[in-house]
This record gives C-alpha cells, sequence and structure tokens, in this order.
C-alpha cells in the first residue's frame, strides 16, 4: 500500500457564488522512501493539491468536490478536525517557500521548534531535542543558535530551520513547496543537499513542489507535470528528463537555459497559464501547443498509460 494515493482529487474555488476549479482530476501515489516532484508553472496547482493532503487550504472559499487522499490508509478528506491535528505534522509535515515569511519573527528559533515538540512529542520538548535537531540541519554552534531570533539569522540558516521544525514530529512524508526559492544558488544546493541526507538517514518520503527542472534531476525518484489543475505527464525522473513525452514537458524542457552554443534569446513558452474557471475546451494547453490540432479542442484528453509506468495526457505524443 502506498504512503500517499490521491485518487481523482477535484477541487473548487467559491467565490460571489462561482465555483472555479483549481484541481481537476489529480491522481498521484507516493511509496515510503521515494521522491515525488510536482513540476509546472506558476499557477498549475501544485501547491493546492500539496496543500490539500493535510486539508490545509481553507474552506471557505474551497471545497472539495470529489475523490480521495489516503495518507497511511485513511482518508483525509473524512477526517474531523481533531484527527487531522494527528496527521498535520505527525504523518505529514510542511517546508514552505519563503522561510522569512513563515517564522515568528518575535519569537526565537528555538521556543518554535519546542512549540512544534510540544505538538507531537511533548516529552522531548526541551532544549537538548531542539540542539539535536538543529545539528541534524547542519546548523552550528546549535547552543547558542537556538537563542537567536529569525531575523538574526540568513535565508539559509532560516530555511534548515523550518526544516527542523517539520522533522521534530519525525514524519513519514516531508512536503517540501519550493523550498529553494530566494535563496542564492550556493544555498540551493546546500538545502538540497540536506533534504537528500535527510531522506536517506530517516527514512521518510518528500513530495518536492518545484518550477526548477534542475532540481529535478538531482532529487526525483518520479516526476508528476500539472498543467492547468491536471497531471498531463507522469513518468520516471530519468525516464521523462531523457525523453519528454508531452507537449508541454517538452516545451518546459526545451525553455531551460543551455550552456554550450550561441543563444541570443531564450526559448519560451507563448502565451500563459490559463486562469482558474477560465479554461479553454479540450485539452488546455492547446491554445500554447506546437502541435494541436483541430480535434484537440473537442474534448480532454484522458491520462493514458502509454508505456510501463508512464502516463500521457496527449493522445498525439508519439
Amino acid at each position: 500500500m502506498p504512503l500517499l494515493e490521491i485518487r481523482n482529487l477535484q477541487l473548487d474555488f467559491v467565490t460571489d457564488g462561482h465555483a472555479a476549479r483549481a484541481v481537476d482530476g489529480v491522481s498521484l501515489h507516493i511509496d515510503a522512501g521515494e521522491t515525488l516532484c510536482i513540476v509546472g508553472e506558476s499557477g498549475c496547482g501544485k501547491s493546492v493539491t500539496a496543500q490539500s493532503i493535510a486539508r490545509l487550504v481553507p474552506t471557505p472559499p474551497a471545497r472539495y468536490v470529489d475523490g480521495e487522499i489516503l495518507l497511511n490508509g485513511r482518508d483525509t478528506l473524512k477526517m474531523s478536525p481533531a484527527e487531522l491535528q494527528t496527521i498535520r505534522g505527525g504523518v505529514v509535515s510542511y517546508v514552505f517557500q519563503e522561510p522569512g515569511a513563515s517564522l515568528n519573527p518575535v519569537f526565537r528559533v528555538g521556543a518554535q521548534i519546542k512549540e512544534s515538540l510540544k505538538l507531537h512529542q511533548p516529552a522531548k520538548a526541551n532544549d537538548v531535542e531542539v540542539i539535536r535537531l538543529l545539528k541534524l540541519v547542519g546548523i552550528p554552534a546549535p547552543e547558542s543558535r537556538l537563542k537567536n531570533y529569525p531575523f538574526e539569522m540568513s535565508g539559509g540558516m532560516q530555511q534548515r530551520v523550518m526544516i527542523a521544525m517539520a522533522l521534530a514530529s519525525e514524519p513519514k512524508l516531508l512536503v517540501a513547496d519550493e523550498p529553494t526559492t530566494a535563496l542564492d544558488v550556493t544555498i540551493q544546493a546546500q538545502i538540497l543537499d540536506l533534504l537528500r541526507d535527510l531522506k536517506q538517514r530517516l527514512g521518510m518520503a518528500i513530495l518536492l513542489i518545484t518550477h526548477n527542472l534542475g532540481i529535478v534531476g538531482d532529487m526525483a525518484d518520479r516526476v508528476a507535470v500539472m498543467y492547468a489543475g491536471q497531471v498531463v505527464e507522469l513518468a520516471p525522473a530519468r525516464e521523462l528528463l531523457r525523453c519528454p513525452l508531452h507537449p508541454y514537458t517538452r516545451a518546459l524542457m526545451a525553455s531551460v537555459p543551455k550552456l554550450q552554443g550561441n543563444h541570443d534569446r531564450l526559448t519560451a513558452i507563448p502565451g500563459n497559464v490559463p486562469r482558474i474557471g477560465n479554461f479553454p475546451p479540450g485539452c488546455r494547453f492547446a491554445p500554447r501547443c506546437p502541435i494541436a490540432k483541430p480535434e484537440c479542442v473537442e474534448k480532454i484528453p484522458e491520462l493514458l498509460e502509454v508505456e510501463p509506468q508512464r502516463w500521457v495526457r496527449c493522445p498525439f505524443w508519439k
């Protein structure tokens, strides 16, 4: 049984009586100890899908229309608020982008980590355990660092504190939502190395959300590509990077800057991701697709397994 299985998740945002579908029929699974990356442009539904796992998307304005989110075999969409509290942090923990916005600026970082421990492991809510967690995430001189306020730490150090808070409850699944955003390239590499090392040492699974395909090559076992609220391609990471099948995945790959050759301009995907509630008919990528055919706008293509462990939402992928 997978650690996490999302089945046909459908989620709307309701404003002024009008419903806009933000996540439309997403199905994914993550096995214990596996890293799944979700990639796509901003506005494709990556973060909403991830936050739905522990029902962090507020209702209202959100409304879970259909589907199941099975975490250790239990459907979180059917859990009571008390049950959700046991799995938030206890089974699945989150690391969000821009740690400076997630940490409370008026409390010392040690106190904030200790608060996480009080919720899930009260017997360990002490400075000794806080120091152990800070050491685990590679913060030097943790005995003094636990007394720092967030503004006294660099962005990379703040992100390490966020990871320490997420690990305090020893979760089985770590959701990292753009964990390297706003960090310089050197610090990004350090954070990714840390996540990779922690995964091996602690045996946890990781759901990593990113728009950086370079991160995918370093971190992922499998990759889900999302566009306009749907999964358009799902494949093992090496296979997807070696030979992307969906036109959108190919376009994302083509837009990655190249070090070799002379390029006057970067390759870009024409147009923009459609706004939720304003999706085009048929294939949602058709208006931007270089191989679109008249039949592409007639109906939404199904996500089909075209090769073993390779799923594509395009009938013209060959």
